[in-house]
């Protein structure tokens, strides 16, 4: 897969091919393979099949490919879909995926529930709630060790036409506050935040990333061990990357989408935290 070998060059080490599937056996229409990190994890999905997922999985995809979901992850689902349905957000019925994932000791299943949002609700695209089911599968040892380091999500940066509406949605969905920041506006969760632009200051920040459309989520950083040895490894790749004092902007290889990483070591080094 073209996405995988370009997470590679990057110094991901992506997992096997996984096809998603309900509890009944069905297809979901979509597949996947990860990068997990010791804290989140960054998924590549493609299309497997023409049911409704699968077929709104590729209407997404006309505009640009990139990223177009978010998960943000709880440990109570129902609690959620509760708490966003009486905060007004129209609401699919809570769904149970899972996956087939092959362990050190055999076969084994990557179950996990899915609080989704009626599409359209949220414009950025796929920003939905999950709860894992069976940490010990998806989270293996073996898979969290990564070429260029990398430890973990920090943020994710969303552009708007209109940050302060975009950040209304955001607050009511995360119930957790924003405050206004030079860039936009900003909300910080328990791991991680959520940074929410304007197009003029996206541009100004990351001028390399071409903005196809807004809303548009345009870039989120990876916490890494050594900025210097992911450095180090990316320009043995012949990647393309560029300094913003102590953080590294990557733009996404063309076989993964429009958009960047930023490495850092510390999540205070983002540039839009100063």
């Amino acid at each position: 897969m073209a996405a995988g070998n370009a997470l590679k060059r990057a110094g991901f080490a992506p997992t096997p091919v996984s096809i998603q599937s309900n509890p009944d056996g069905t297809p979901t229409g979509t597949g996947n393979i990860t990068a997990m990190f010791r804290r989140g994890y960054m998924e590549v999905l493609f299309k497997t099949a023409d049911t409704p997922l699968g077929l709104e999985f590729q209407a997404a995809l006309t505009g640009h490919s990139g990223v177009h979901l978010v998960a943000f992850s709880v440990a109570d689902a129902e609690g959620a879909h509760k708490r966003l349905g009486d905060a007004g957000f129209a609401m699919r019925p809570l769904v149970q995926f899972q996956r087939p994932v092959d362990t050190v000791n055999g076969p084994g299943v990557a179950a996990f529930t899915v609080v989704r949002l009626e599409r359209g609700a949220m414009a950025e695209g796929r920003i939905q709630i999950l709860a894992h089911r069976t940490e010990d599968t998806v989270w293996q040892p073996r898979w969290l060790n990564h070429p260029n380091g990398a430890q973990g999500l920090v943020d994710v940066v969303v552009v708007s036409a209109d940050p302060a509406e975009a950040a209304a949605r955001f607050v009511r969905f995360t119930g957790h506050q924003a405050k206004a920041t030079k860039y936009g506006q900003a909300i910080a969760l328990d791991r991680g935040q959520v940074q929410l632009f304007s197009r003029g200051a996206f541009e100004a920040m990351l001028p390399d990333i071409a903005i196809p459309q807004l809303p548009f989520l345009g870039a989120y950083a990876v916490r890494v061990e050594s900025l210097a040895a992911a450095e180090a490894l990316l320009q043995r790749e012949g990647m393309a990357m560029r300094r913003i004092g102590p953080s590294l902007v990557v733009p996404f290889p063309a076989d993964v989408g429009v958009g960047a990483w930023l490495f850092v070591e510390n999540g205070r080094d983002l540039p839009w935290r100063g």
